[in-house]
C-alpha cells in the first residue's frame, strides 16, 4: 500500500511475500521484528488476485535452485558446481540466522524445505566461545546459534574479547561494530569479525552434518559483504572440523551466493512454482 502511494500507480495483481518467520496459522509474527501478518486480510488490503507467502530463507532456497553458477563464488571444498541431485544446505546471517534445505530428486525438479535451524543450540569449541556463551546465557539462558551467528551477534563477541583483553567495553551497536570491522578501523572489531567467521563455519558445518547435503550455500544479509573475509578467515577449517567426519566434510563444495536480491528472485520463483502447477 505504501509503495502504491509512493509511486502513484496501481498495485500488481499478484504478490510473492517472503517473511522471516514460520509460515503457518492465522497470525504470523516475524521472529526478529514486531510486525504481524494476517494472511486472510491480504486479498482485501492489497487487492491482489493471488499471492504466495514463503519463509525468507525458503525464498533464497528457490533462488539457489534456479540461479546459474555465475551467481555463486567458491568458498571451500571441491571446486565443482552445486550438485544437480541430492540436497543443498542454505544458511546465512542477517538480522537472524536463516536456514533452508533444497532437495533435488533423481526424477528432476526440486523441493525447498524452510527450517528454523538457526535456533538450534550453539556449540562452543574453545575457551573464547565458552566465554561469550556464558555472557549470553546470563541474559537468555538458552544460547542459540542465531544469538552469535547473526548481525547482532557481533556485539557479545566484541564485548567478550574486550573483557578478555582487559579493555574498556564501549557500548557500540552491531552496525557500528560491523562498520569498524569491515573497514579495518578498530583492531578489536576486526578480531570480533575473525571470531564471527569461525563461528559461522562451525555452524554451517553442524547444519551440513544434520542435513547430509552434497553442497552448502552461504547467503543472508551479511553474506556477500563477508566474501573477502570468509576467504581469508578460518571459516573453512571450522567447517570441516567435525572429528571423525572431517573427510566427509572436506568433500562438500561450499559456495557464497552473489546475486544482489536472492530473496526477491526466489520469492518470485516460489510463486511461479505454486501457481503454475
Amino acid at each position: 500500500q505504501a509503495s502504491a502511494r509512493e509511486f502513484d500507480r496501481p498495485m500488481p495483481r499478484a504478490a510473492a511475500i517472503g517473511l522471516a518467520s514460520p509460515i503457518n496459522g492465522e497470525l504470523i509474527k516475524l521472529t526478529n521484528n514486531p510486525w504481524i501478518i494476517r494472511p486472510r486480510l491480504i486479498h482485501e488490503r492489497l487487492d491482489v488476485d493471488s499471492y504466495s507467502l514463503i519463509n525468507d530463507f525458503g525464498a533464497i532456497g528457490h533462488a539457489v535452485a534456479q540461479l546459474p553458477d555465475s551467481d555463486f563464488v567458491h568458498l571451500c571444498g571441491p571446486v565443482t558446481a552445486l550438485p544437480e541431485r541430492g540436497s543443498i544446505t542454505v544458511c546465512g546471517p542477517g538480522t537472524g540466522l536463516g536456514v533452508a534445505q533444497v532437495f533435488r530428486p533423481p526424477s528432476g525438479g526440486y523441493h525447498v524445505i524452510a527450517t528454523e535451524g538457526g535456533h538450534m543450540d550453539f556449540a562452543p569449541l574453545d575457551s573464547i566461545e565458552d566465554a561469550y556463551v556464558r555472557r549470553l546465557r546470563s541474559t537468555y539462558t538458552r544460547v542459540s546459534a542465531e544469538r552469535i551467528v547473526s548481525g547482532p551477534g557481533i556485539v557479545p563477541i566484541y564485548e567478550t574479547l574486550a573483557q578478555i583483553e582487559g579493555k574498556a567495553v564501549h557500548s557500540l551497536s552491531d552496525k557500528e561494530i560491523w562498520t569498524l570491522a569491515l573497514e579495518g578501523k578498530d583492531s578489536l572489531a576486526v578480531a570480533a569479525l575473525d571470531r564471527f567467521c569461525l563461528s559461522l563455519g562451525a555452524v554451517a558445518g553442524d547444519l551440513a552434518l544434520a542435513h547430509g547435503p552434497t553442497g552448502v550455500v552461504i547467503a543472508g544479509g551479511l553474506g556477500f559483504r563477508l566474501k573477502d573475509h570468509l576467504l581469508g578467515s578460518g571459516f573453512a577449517q571450522r567447517f570441516v572440523a567435525k572429528g571423525r567426519f572431517q573427510g566427509l566434510m572436506s568433500s562438500i563444495p561450499v559456495k557464497l551466493i552473489t546475486h544482489p536480491q536472492p530473496g526477491l528472485y526466489g520469492a518470485a520463483a516460489a510463486y511461479a512454482q505454486e501457481h503454475t502447477q
